[in-house]
């Protein structure tokens, strides 16, 4: 699934004040990171996940991550990936993309 150009404007428009809530360690990606994410996800929608540590794999891991976590990738500017995934139901949806 590959969110269209315009509606990625939008997201990457509202992440833009976002503050990252995960961040990526020595440990690189953890089970436990991507259950942490999973749940941002399902209460946020629309995250930021900082890179401190291997930085120079950041592409790989945002693919990963997204993956694992069945969400998609906004963006991914010099070590910050912002994701979204919608929440299932309609009504607790909180971005409006």
């Amino acid at each position: 699934m590959t969110i269209p150009l315009e509606k990625l404007r939008r997201l990457r428009a509202q992440a833009h004040g976002l503050k990252p809530l995960v961040q990526i360690g020595k440990e690189g990606v953890t089970e436990a990171q991507v259950e942490t994410i999973k749940r941002h996800l399902d209460h946020h929608e629309l995250i930021k996940v900082k890179f401190n540590e291997h930085k120079d794999q950041r592409r790989e891991l945002s693919a990963i991550i997204a993956e694992k976590t069945g969400s998609e990738q906004v963006s991914l500017t010099g070590n910050t990936l912002t994701l979204y995934r919608a929440n299932p139901d309609p009504a607790k949806r909180k971005v409006s993309p």
